[in-house]
């Protein structure tokens, strides 16, 4: 019986062998966004870097933000589709149930059990990778596109901040203010493979207080094979922001959501979960701001017939404080407790003993952004982290900037990063008709980085600017599949890879004409891994992640005239080794129409050039199906 286990089916490695903060967003509307010029999005304030609010032409680090614009105009209603955009992450689909996120390699191998987990993904602040095995349930994750106010992508380690499992990146998806979603607005999509209904509702309690409410209904069966493999959710929630005084803002959030994913004729499996968050931060008139986060949240799976389930419930606390001190020295520190309650029993095959435990994660960490000339700053900061299954860590890292001009930035990084194990890691028990086939051991270590990056960001002109960022990773202790001491069976996990991979990531943004606008990206990969003296080479070294050498982008975004905007998405993914996968080239389009000022009627298409092409094994997941749907929206 296979288990859902990061978007991939869990079910034995013998199928093998036989995946901040929204404080500083100010909410701005499509129409500013699509007028902005190039020069002043290059100033737009980004969070993720720095955890405190600074532009993103000063950002010593390999960033792409997808904006509220981008959002809106490509058309897309899920989290993975708008992902996409992103020239700097990977992302791979194989239907509506199994998706691949990942920056910079190590996307998993699903025949290996290893899956895409290096990847830290946060809402509003709140983080939602699960340390049952330090992956995403993108199915889990969702949100109305027209509330988020952008989306900050890092490729490269952010773990000094961020802490583990911020290994080849981190993912910070910001949503609006509710003072910016005022009034009563909803959208409706139906599509040969989409059905998605949404209503918000926007508000003000009183002179310095809003909030929103929101339901949404999503349905997708893209899969291009006759499987029933479609899925269905349900969420609402409510977000509340409150300036109480010149200095000090309130943020509270909610969502709550239930739904089921099909899984052909195996039994259906339900999902459901809700979220409360709160944060409070206060200015002092010397520039000094302090920072307060709270939030649970709580996640479950089920198996419909079987019974086999897990829950997660997780209490995190953290406070951050940003000051000055003297001219030269720009701090952020801070500190934060996690605790997560699980159980997982019932599942046939798979045991984790014990059942049920409590992980724990405690932090502390600082950042000195330091004026080194007019023209340099050096930044150096660290992280002590500890957590269960993980000895204290150190996650130390150093940048170093220069901007000679305003519109030239060159930096260059050097990181350590951790990713700390896990239930899955080390109490995980799996069995084929009574027989132990493999049997974590307590003795797995953290997988490691040590990553070295240097790039620049470059405004070429008013016009066109461009970001380039080059990268060499070294890798240790990767997580292999290896046999008993004394002969094969029970298999056992180890630590017996190491290696490095190195490439760019590059990016530019070029407005051609005041009505039309490009974007192209590219990406390179080059991954080289072996074995350790000790460990055996029982599967190849693809094991660690199964990711393509080459992507590219092109997008392009037209205004015909104040009504009508014509966006392409055109994406070349090389083959992916083993399992070998072809490559591909697909395009997305829409075309939308805004026939009144409250009111937008839209056609949109994705994988047009192909009835079906396939991006992950046939082992994993079913190929894709063009898919094309109309969407309406209103506001009143």
């Amino acid at each position: 019986m296979a288990w859902a286990f990061g978007g991939a089916a869990f079910g034995g490695v013998a199928v093998g062998l036989l995946s901040l903060y929204g404080t500083a967003a100010q909410a701005q509307s499509i129409e500013e966004l699509r007028d902005m010029p190039i020069a002043a999005l290059s100033k737009l304030d980004v969070t993720s870097v720095t955890r405190s609010a600074a532009s993103l032409a000063d950002s010593p680090a390999s960033i792409y933000v997808i904006t509220h614009d981008d959002i809106v105009r490509s058309g897309t209603l899920t989290l993975p589709g708008i992902l996409r955009l992103a020239p700097n992450l990977q992302v791979m689909r194989g239907g509506p149930n199994d998706t691949v996120v990942a920056a910079r390699g190590l996307g998993g191998n699903d025949a290996a059990q290893n899956f895409s987990n290096k990847l830290l993904v946060l809402i509003d602040g709140r983080s939602v990778y699960s340390p049952l095995y330090s992956g995403v349930y993108w199915d889990m994750q969702d949100i109305l596109p027209e509330d988020v106010d952008r989306i900050e992508v890092i490729s490269g380690p952010g773990a000094t901040l961020w802490g583990s499992n911020a290994v080849n990146g981190v993912i910070n998806i910001i949503t609006r203010d509710a003072g910016a979603t005022q009034g009563l607005y909803g959208t409706g999509v139906v599509g040969n493979s989409t059905y998605d209904l949404g209503l918000r509702y926007g508000g003000h309690a009183g002179g310095n207080a809003s909030y929103r409410l929101f339901v949404k209904r999503h349905e997708n069966f893209e899969s291009a094979s006759n499987a029933d493999d479609g899925n269905r959710r349900t969420q609402g929630g409510f977000r509340f922001d409150w300036n109480a005084t010149p200095a000090d803002a309130l943020m509270v959030q909610g969502d709550g959501y239930y739904g089921s994913r099909s899984r052909g004729t195996a039994s259906d499996e339900s999902l459901h979960g809700y979220d409360l968050l709160a944060r409070w931060r206060h200015g002092a008139a010397s520039g000094a701001t302090l920072q307060l986060q709270a939030y649970y949240d709580h996640t479950a799976r089920k198996i419909e017939d079987d019974g086999g389930r897990f829950a997660l419930d997780t209490f995190d606390v953290e406070g951050q404080h940003s000051f000055t001190l003297g001219r030269n020295h720009s701090i952020v520190w801070g500190g934060g407790a996690r605790l997560g309650r699980y159980v997982i029993r019932d599942i046939p095959g798979l045991d984790f003993v014990p059942e049920r435990r409590n992980l724990f994660v405690g932090n502390l960490f600082a950042q000195d952004s330091i004026a080194l000339t007019p023209s340099i700053t050096g930044t150096v900061g660290a992280k002590l982290e500890q957590r269960s299954y993980m000895d204290l860590t150190f996650l130390p890292s150093v940048r170093l900037s220069w901007k000679p001009d305003p519109g030239t930035l060159v930096w260059g990084a050097v990181s350590r990063a951790v990713r700390s194990p896990t239930p899955f890691d080390e109490d995980v028990v799996e069995s084929i008709e009574g027989t132990v086939f493999l049997t974590a051991l307590p003795s797995f270590r953290s997988e490691k980085l040590t990553a070295f990056e240097l790039g620049t960001r470059l405004m070429l002109s008013p016009r066109a600017s461009l970001s380039v960022s080059a990268f060499y990773n070294v890798y240790d202790d990767l997580r292999t599949v290896e046999p008993a001491p004394e002969g094969l069976l029970p298999l056992r996990w180890g630590n017996g890879i190491k290696g490095d991979s190195y490439g760019f990531d590059a990016w530019a943004d070029i407005r051609l004409a005041s009505w039309w606008r490009l974007k192209p990206g590219y990406s390179l990969l080059i991954q080289k891994f072996r074995f350790k003296p000790d460990s055996v080479p029982l599967l190849g070294v693809s094991q660690v992640g199964n990711d393509p050498k080459h992507r590219a982008t092109l997008r392009s975004s037209m205004d015909i005239g104040p009504e009508v905007n014509v966006d392409f998405d055109l994406r070349y993914v090389s083959a992916l080794p083993d399992p070998h996968v072809p490559g591909y080239v697909e395009l997305g389009a829409r075309l939308g129409w805004q026939f009144d000022e409250r009111a937008e009627l839209s056609v949109s298409g994705f994988n047009l050039l192909h009835r079906r092409h396939r991006e992950l094994p046939a082992s994993q997941a079913t190929p894709l199906r063009r898919s094309v749907f109309v969407a309406l929206k209103w506001t009143i």
